[in-house]
């Protein structure tokens, strides 16, 4: 397989592909005076959004069985058998799931908050990939698309300005959770096989998300939180594509992890810029990275069986996993019985059981800096 194709398999793949929330025994569901949640993100936070994305209906895969069969018993256009993190948080907090922007027919009516992120959005606008010749064209959204899907729905609630503009605007963002998902796994899978250097990437995706979480301070968000990117080497893709050589300490691909890791440490450091700036703003740091390699480094400590193995897939040894043969196609056959005992749903996205499990280290772990508790206070 050629690189080039090698990239745009795996560009696609990265958008397609009956309980409350669980807490500890020991911790109680948090308490919070949070009224509704703006979120945005790609894939691992889309709870719709993709429904309408592309040509002819963008990656129509995601609409069929088995997706959504765990919790909703219907494919509900989120790229897992179930629920996300974000659904998981929001349920904890006594909200109802956050509709999909697309989804919405009057903002009035969204008094709860809306999830604008959508699979496959990158962090650096889709021009620079366009110009490039880096794209399929199939996900033209990224970050900017939905900071002005954020500002249409604000004017749609009557406010076409900051938080202080009027009492519009102050009602649209006050009681107001902003969540900013994992951004940024698409821009480095879109160079693959290209010039462009992983550095490239790094410096503008960063810069560009930086600017985003700025944007939306400067709107009046008050309460926000903001997830580094998962350690991609261990997505059961990265297996799938890497030499078995690249591997690192718990098998996953070394040379993947290395560079979500790098990133995330920059990220850390602007976010550290943005409190100094903003001190009246409250930014939590969720630590997907290091919460994703404990779980692989202990799956049976969180009720795991296999870590990189992928539930739903081609039947092919060793990780129920082809390129040609992806979830929610004709020509996946393979469904694990026991998803929650999975990491990993289709290659590249995460099962309910892992969600959910990722969902209570943020919440109620120590994976969040500072801790998530703080926002509740």
């Amino acid at each position: 397989m050629s690189s080039a194709s090698t990239a745009m398999i795996f560009i696609l793949l990265l958008t397609t592909t009956t309980t409350l929330f669980f807490f500890p025994t020991t911790a109680a569901p948090p308490q919070s005076s949070f009224k509704k949640i703006y979120a945005f993100g790609d894939s691992f936070t889309d709870t719709g959004n993709t429904r309408s994305v592309g040509p002819g209906g963008g990656f129509g895969h995601v609409s069929n069985p088995p997706y959504g069969s765990t919790y909703f018993h219907r494919p509900t256009n989120r790229y897992s058998d179930g629920r996300l993190v974000i659904d998981f948080v929001t349920q904890s907090l006594s909200l109802p799931l956050l509709p999909p922007y697309r989804s919405l027919r009057d903002p009035r009516a969204a008094r709860n908050g809306v999830n604008f992120a959508v699979g496959g959005a990158t962090a650096i606008k889709h021009a620079f990939f366009a110009k490039n010749n880096l794209t399929l064209d199939n996900t033209p959204e990224s970050i900017q698309t939905q900071l002005r899907w954020f500002d249409e729905f604000l004017a749609g609630q009557g406010c076409n300005g900051t938080a202080s503009a009027s009492a519009a605007c102050g009602a649209a963002v006050e009681d107001a959770l902003f969540w900013v998902g994992e951004i940024g796994v698409n821009d480095y899978a879109y160079i693959l096989g290209s010039e462009i250097s992983g550095d490239v990437i790094q410096r503008l995706s960063v810069a560009t998300v930086t600017n985003f979480l700025e944007a939306l301070l400067k709107r009046g968000a008050k309460n926000m939180v903001v997830q580094g990117l998962p350690p991609s080497g261990c997505l059961t893709l990265a297996m799938y594509l890497a030499p078995d050589d690249d591997r690192d300490e718990l098998g996953c691909v070394r040379s993947a992890n290395n560079q979500t890791s790098v990133h995330n440490s920059i990220y850390q450091s602007k976010l550290d810029g943005l409190r100094a700036r903003y001190p009246e703003a409250s930014i939590v740091y969720l630590d997907y990275w290091n919460a994703y390699r404990s779980v692989v480094r202990n799956p049976a400590k969180y009720g795991m069986k296999e870590t990189f193995k992928a539930c739903c897939g081609s039947g092919d040894a060793p990780y129920n996993f082809n390129v040609f043969a992806t979830c929610g196609t004709p020509g996946a056959a393979a469904v694990c019985p026991d998803p929650a005992h999975y990491i990993n749903w289709d290659g590249v996205h995460l099962t309910e059981g892992m969600y959910r499990v990722l969902a209570d280290m943020f919440v109620n772990g120590t994976f969040s800096s500072p801790r998530f508790s703080t926002l509740l206070a």
